[in-house]
């Protein structure tokens, strides 16, 4: 092979990896906007130092303005503080929610996977009387029955997620189980646990990371769904859902109320999925 052949094929090989090692622009914008919601989730006061339920009637409904860059509310309560502190509320309870859906879906995959037919039927029609309920409708129900409130309404996001993340995980690891190291490991005489703990259960829930990035947008918009419908956090609080259902009332006059709050909740899924997306087709290309 010339010098010329090298070369060629090592510049191919360079316009092929290329981009799955550079950022994109999407990629990019999904992380600063991340790394924002990050700093305002733990130290809020750095980005947005007022106090987000100092009240000042003199200054309500003010729209955006220098002082107040994204205006204020009915109780001239400024929005911008409101937004960055609320970011805390609205991650944490996405986080919890899709922490509650992933361990359950991790119990009942697991049970479905590895207890034999018995038990992997039993899971199975169980999970199909859940996927008979929209999600939405099944965090609605569980809320009915145990009252609202904000950890009422976080449970019922993770309840209404947990039967998606089961069927995935039961797949994964019904497909895991076949490989040729667990044929190896029971030969070598494991026990069914050792060799769930130690072989299987490591090799399937790896991708259960992208599958958590991509559940956080999702819980996040769920639970500020409940709070506008007044089921999960209510006002003053400032979680965004709770000040989307605020502003409401004020939509034809005091726009601002609203669509900031619900820009913060687009943009959240939004980063969500551009980021679970980007770490999915970086981890099949490893």
């Amino acid at each position: 092979m010339s010098d010329l052949e090298v070369q060629a094929g090592l510049a191919a090989q360079s316009r092929q990896s290329g981009p799955s090692r550079r950022l994109g622009v999407a990629e990019t914008a999904a992380g600063v906007l991340a790394l924002f919601l990050l700093v305002s989730a733990v130290v809020p006061q750095l980005l947005a130092p007022g106090d987000p339920l100092a009240i000042d009637p003199l200054s309500a409904f003010q729209p955006p303005n220098l002082a107040h860059g994204f205006g204020t509310d009915e109780s001239g309560r400024d929005i911008y503080s409101r937004v960055v502190h609320g970011t805390q509320y609205s991650l944490v309870i996405g986080a919890v929610a899709t922490a509650i859906g992933l361990g359950l879906g991790i119990l009942l995959g697991t049970l479905a996977g590895m207890l034999g037919r018995v038990v992997d039927f039993t899971v199975n029609r169980f999970l199909e009387v859940l996927f008979a309920f929209p999600g939405l409708l099944l965090a609605l129900l569980f809320i009915v029955i145990f009252g609202p409130g904000v950890v009422t309404a976080t449970i019922a996001v993770g309840l209404s997620t947990a039967p998606g993340y089961a069927r995935i995980i039961r797949a994964q690891l019904i497909t895991v189980r076949s490989q040729a190291f667990v044929e190896a490991a029971t030969v070598l005489g494991r026990t069914r646990w050792q060799i769930l703990l130690r072989h299987i259960l490591p090799n399937t829930l790896a991708p259960l990371f992208v599958l958590a990035t991509l559940g956080v947008g999702q819980a996040i918009v769920w639970a500020a769904t409940l709070s506008y419908l007044g089921l999960g956090a209510e006002p003053p609080t400032s979680e965004w859902g709770a000040m989307l259902s605020a502003g409401r009332t004020y939509i034809t006059s005091a726009w601002w109320m609203s669509f900031f709050p619900g820009l913060f909740i687009v943009l959240t899924a939004v980063t969500a999925t551009v980021l679970g997306r980007s770490i999915d087709r970086r981890m099949r290309h490893a």
